[in-house]
């Protein structure tokens, strides 16, 4: 069997502009040290919440740097390093490795897509390009791509590819992945609304967006689910779900980086081609966080 990379809740944390577009790293670093201080389980530094697609290569790079010594080998750090360019991931994996990331994330290619081997081939490149361990992310909506049952079957008996974060938010396919793969690939959830259906099913946790304004209940959630009690977990999953639905009211990082700003949190804007969202959503937004018990 494996080794796990975590259990529980990993925040795809999101990265903080100042008003000039630059990373605020300041801002970073005190997001980072408050979702370890709330239980947080993994940080998951340059992932799409992280809006690596806009990030120069040199960004990219000192982002992972930076989550890295910042975290200190508290929790996992888990480096997003996936590309339609399977040479230009492979290296930047390797890259992520040098830094001291734990583990790497790795999407499925977008735009020129491929076939189900060339999936195949594409992350087997990437795995066996460095010597950590290595995360699927499936995210049809995002990359118009999944991968298929018999393509995760294949990749499951690679030594370096350990999971997938699954977000194709099809609960009968992912039914069908923990009945094919078994103990040889741990699922967590993409898909903060779909934390305790994936856990019950055999889930380690989930890789999540509400995370950066909820931490503690996101982790309660999973830990819930790993303890075994799950009606608890449930009445916790719903408590919070209209909030997890809100924070996709627009395209993502968008209204979760507009919670934290009402928050006071300092995220700042996302970068174009991402651009803040309408009144009226932010207003949806609201209520659902006065709901939530995060704002009066």
């Amino acid at each position: 069997m494996k080794k796990t990379i975590f259990t529980g809740a990993g925040v795809a944390i999101v990265t903080p502009m100042n008003a000039d577009g630059s990373i605020n790293y300041n801002a970073l670093g005190t997001n980072i040290d408050y979702q370890i201080e709330n239980g947080t389980d993994a940080v998951i530094i340059c992932g799409t919440t992280g809006e690596a697609s806009t990030m120069t290569d040199e960004e990219h790079i000192e982002c992972i740097r930076y989550a890295v010594e910042r975290v200190n080998k508290r929790i996992p750090v888990i480096a997003g390093t996936g590309s339609n360019d399977t040479g230009y991931a492979a290296e930047l994996s390797k890259k992520a490795q040098e830094l001291g990331a734990d583990a790497l994330l790795v999407v499925t290619p977008y735009y020129n897509k491929t076939s189900q081997r060339g999936l195949a081939a594409h992350f087997t490149a990437i795995a066996d390009s460095v010597d950590i361990p290595v995360i699927l992310y499936n995210v049809p909506s995002r990359t118009g791509m999944s991968i298929a049952i018999d393509t995760y079957d294949a990749l499951s008996g690679h030594k370096n590819i350990i999971a997938t974060k699954e977000a194709c938010g099809d609960i009968s396919f992912i039914a069908k992945l923990f009945e094919t793969c078994g103990d040889k690939l741990d699922v967590y959830s993409g898909n903060d609304d779909q934390i305790v259906p994936i856990m019950s099913l055999g889930g380690k946790g989930v890789i999540s967006v509400s995370s950066n304004i909820i931490p503690k209940e996101t982790h309660d959630i999973a830990q819930l689910c790993l303890d075994g009690k799950y009606t608890e977990a449930a009445a916790l999953q719903l408590k919070y779900l209209d909030l997890m639905n809100k924070l996709f009211i627009d395209v993502s990082p968008i209204p979760v980086k507009e919670a934290m700003n009402i928050m006071g949190m300092n995220a700042g804007e996302c970068r174009l081609p991402l651009i803040k969202t309408e009144q009226s959503k932010i207003e949806a937004l609201k209520s659902a966080m006065i709901n939530a018990g995060l704002i009066k």
